[in-house]
């Protein structure tokens, strides 16, 4: 066949900060390539193409999302693609390094690629004897590779000397072949910034730093020294995709709540999180209610920041997306979702509320600060004398916290995710600075520190 390229289409989660794919075979089937359990893109591509999804294969056993590629097994009865090391423990075509799939005209060719897993599989598309493109998951992305620590601090030097020789096998790829990873920009996989999802390999010789190293002990000095913190349910998602994840009986939705449920769940444990804008949670919300605003980036603080096995009730503003909030969950394993309630309905019952002190950047003064925001960031610009504790340590670390600090992020919403662990804990007077370290800069015309 001719592949066009359109054929492929890269299907992104901003949130996650990654790409899955869907791949038009030519015949009215097509290839899913590390799709996540929420479905909804992928099926509506597939869908607008009139496609059968025939094939979902994996890279590797994922720890930043819940694999869809069973439950297209299940609906759809697609061949699930995925490395035999892996030791998935239910039905897959187990590949090793060199085992080629029959696509109908394509070839799909599996590279053992490890060093981000150790299973790693990068899936090289073949037109005949033409290399189209290599789907590289996290052994190759644009302008890096991904994280080699998610199997422990232990393991991580070994795996990054493993990453190296995968991505030198790549890079003997011929430069046209196309590069389509698994993770890009808003990755905690390690990724950098910058807009492009997709490359070439002849690009990344070009432009890739890790690439360039010289040799491989230069190459795991870097690598290792620019890795940052990772959400916590990074350490649980890879166990339950190699066991399978739950395949979903029909499409799960977010019943209403009465303030008198909430008060019964509440009893039994459950926990509240708040998923309005952060300025109608700090004009009243419920006592003990965490603060995640919904956002592309709802999953990765809910699952850094709750046990996976928590029962969970949200508090929602009207017109907020609730099918939005529940994929959000269940694809990072979060399935015990009881249900929403909105504030009014809360306090038409009697309900109590707390609230949170919105700090102009002029108004801070003496009060300490609290800075939620990652390392790197900190290192760009930060307040002197400003407390560093990062949002995703910070329920473990409350107690390093300031006496009635001003709490601030970049936009807001983490510092007041941060307030709220802070009141959940019992810490009085937590404010939220309104605006940003360059905003306070400015109305105190002093300048930030930045290390270098």
């Amino acid at each position: 066949m001719g592949f066009a390229e359109d054929h492929l289409v890269p299907l992104i989660d901003d949130g996650l900060g990654n790409s899955a794919y869907l791949v038009d075979l030519g015949d009215g089937r097509a290839l899913a390539v590390d799709v996540s359990r929420d479905l909804r893109a992928v099926r509506a591509e597939a869908e607008r193409r009139g496609l059968a999804i025939a094939f979902a294969a994996d890279t590797h056993l994922h720890a930043d999302f819940l694999t869809g590629a069973l439950q297209l097994a299940a609906d759809d009865g697609a061949t699930v693609l995925a490395s035999t090391a892996g030791r998935r423990a239910f039905g897959h075509r187990g590949l090793a390094d060199g085992d080629e799939v029959d696509l109908g005209g394509l070839t799909l060719r599996a590279l053992a690629t490890p060093g981000h897993t150790d299973e790693h599989l990068s899936f090289l598309l073949l037109d005949g004897a033409r290399e189209l493109g290599v789907f590289s998951g996290g052994s190759l992305i644009v302008g890096s590779v991904a994280r080699t620590d998610l199997l422990g601090a232990d393991r991580a030097e070994e795996l990054a000397r493993a990453q190296y020789r995968s991505l030198h096998r790549l890079a003997r790829l011929p430069d046209a072949t196309g590069v389509w990873p698994t993770h890009g920009a808003g990755s905690f996989c390690s990724a950098p910034q910058g807009a492009e999802r997709t490359s070439t390999i002849g690009a990344e010789k070009r432009s890739n730093d890790l690439l360039a190293a010289p040799d491989e002990d230069s190459f795991v000095r870097q690598l290792l020294g620019g890795l940052g913190s990772y959400p916590a349910y990074f350490d649980r998602l890879a166990e339950i995709n190699r066991r399978g994840p739950e395949v979903l009986a029909a499409t799960p939705s977010l019943p209403g709540l009465s303030a008198s449920d909430v008060r019964h769940l509440l009893g039994l444990g459950a926990q509240i999180v708040d998923v309005r804008p952060v300025e109608d949670f700090a004009a009243g919300h419920i006592p003990g209610a965490l603060s995640v605003h919904l956002r592309e980036q709802f999953a990765v603080w809910l699952g850094w920041l709750l046990p996976e096995d928590a029962p969970l009730v949200f508090v929602t503003a009207p017109g907020q997306d609730l099918a939005e909030l529940t994929w959000q969950a269940l694809k990072i394993g979060y399935d015990r979702l009881y249900g929403h309630l909105t504030m009014d309905a809360w306090t038409a019952d009697g309900g109590e509320r707390e609230s949170v002190e919105f700090v102009a950047a002029d108004g801070v003064g003496d009060r300490p600060v609290l800075d939620v925001r990652q390392q790197s960031e900190r290192d760009a610009g930060r307040i002197p004398d400003a407390v560093g504790i990062e949002l995703g340590a910070l329920t473990t670390r409350t107690d390093e916290a300031p006496p009635s600090p001003v709490v601030h992020c970049t936009r807001g919403e983490r510092a007041m995710t941060a307030a709220s662990i802070l009141q959940r804990k019992g810490h009085p007077d937590v404010a939220v600075l309104k605006g940003d370290p360059t905003d306070w800069s400015k109305a105190t015309d002093r300048p930030l520190r930045t290390s270098t």
